[in-house]
Formats: C-alpha cells, sequence, structure tokens
C-alpha cells in the first residue's frame, strides 16, 4: 500500500535528492512514518483478542464493552487469512437491535459467567472452513468507519509531523556515526534520533489528533 500521509515525491523534494535512490528505498521510510503516526491517531479501532468460524459465520472477541452495532462496517486486520477483510456486522454481543443469533457458548465462550466484563463480540459472515476458537496474540484490530470530515491524509499537521519523521529516519539510515565522533572532532548524530524523541518532536503538531491511548504514562 502506497503511504499517503506524505508521499515519495514530497520526500524526494525535502530531501533534495531527487532521482539518486529508487522510489522503492524512499516509499519504505514514508510508509514507515506513516505507520509510526497513524499508531498515535484516533481512530474507532479496538483490540482483537480471540476469534471463531463456524458454519459460514466468524465470530471476534473485541477488548471493549458494546463496541459496535450490527449492520456497521468494520475492517478486520492482524487476525489472519480467515478474518481479514471489510465486513458488515451481522450480530452483537452484548446484544444490538438486528443482532442474528450466535453459536451455541460450546463453540464460542461468551457466556456472562465466563467472560471478565469489558469485553464484547461481533459477529459477520465469512464462506470458510471452521476454526476453533481460539485467542489472537499479539492482538489484532477491528476498525470502524471514518467520519471525520477530512481525512488524515488530507490533514496539514499530520501530514506535517509525518515528513518529518520520515525525515529524521531517513537521516539516520544514512548516517555511519551517529552518536560518533567524525574525523574532524565534531560529534555525529544523536544516538537516540529512532527513540521515544522521534515523536516527542512532533507531539505538538499532532496534539489535537492524537489518541487517548497514545496519552498513557
Amino acid at each position: 500500500m502506497t503511504a499517503t500521509y506524505v508521499t515519495v515525491a514530497e520526500l524526494k523534494a525535502n530531501l533534495g535528492i531527487q532521482n539518486l535512490y529508487s522510489d522503492t528505498i524512499v516509499e519504505e521510510v514514508c510508509q514507515s512514518a506513516e505507520d509510526i503516526v497513524k499508531a498515535y491517531l484516533w481512530f474507532d479501532t479496538y483490540p482483537v483478542v480471540g476469534a471463531g468460524l463456524y458454519s459460514n459465520s466468524a465470530v471476534l472477541v473485541l477488548s471493549s464493552p458494546t463496541s459496535f452495532v450490527t449492520g456497521q462496517s468494520v475492517t478486520i486486520s492482524n487476525c489472519g487469512t480467515s478474518f481479514n477483510g471489510t465486513y458488515t456486522i451481522t450480530g452483537t454481543y452484548p446484544y444490538t437491535y438486528g443482532s442474528i443469533t450466535f453459536p451455541y457458548f460450546t463453540n464460542f465462550p461468551y457466556s456472562v459467567y465466563q467472560w471478565p466484563r469489558g469485553y464484547s463480540m461481533i459477529s459477520f459472515a465469512k464462506t470458510a472452513a471452521n476454526e476453533n476458537y481460539h485467542q489472537i496474540q499479539p492482538y489484532g484490530k477491528a476498525e470502524g468507519p471514518d467520519t471525520k470530515s477530512v481525512g488524515y491524509a488530507s490533514t496539514p499537521l499530520v501530514r506535517e509531523a509525518s515528513l518529518m519523521v520520515a525525515t529524521d529516519i531517513w537521516q539516520a539510515r544514512q548516517s555511519s556515526m551517529n552518536g560518533g565522533i567524525a574525523p574532524d572532532g565534531s560529534m555525529g548524530g544523536s544516538p537516540w534520533r529512532m527513540s521515544a524523541s522521534l515523536m516527542a518532536k512532533v507531539r505538538g503538531l499532532l496534539t489535537p489528533y492524537l489518541t487517548p491511548k497514545s496519552m498513557v504514562g
């Protein structure tokens, strides 16, 4: 997938490297910057902690109470090929209007006596072989529709932050003496360029769009 928060052309122009490097190499840096920035932005997303598939009906367990409702479109990722993709929710637990009946709890242990509070379940049609209920580790992701009036890829503050992060990544990968001493005795680049300070330098730009989850700690 091509990066949209900062493009190859934009990063090349900012670095002044024109065609010295292939688009493939520069694109990897752009995508890395976008992935990092996205991790701090507020999306309608919830962790998927478990999944199962029975009689062409997929069921996912989310680490959030009543995350979605029946009829919503949801995009699943990092849950395996049987579950990844965009689907329309046909059932939820706790129940929402229009929910279909879930498979018996012997296939999906959703009894309120077996689940701690704070979890919910969604179901959608999926034609595939049965899969016994299993945990998803590392957690997958369920993402609801983007209802913002302007997408992040078109938000100036997000784009500027992404360009800055991409520039830092590029300069760090090109430098061979980060934290060292140059032949003339001057200090090389900071050894902490790819540490937590990478995002600390752009948090001011991203503040209006940060997810509360990224503000913990």
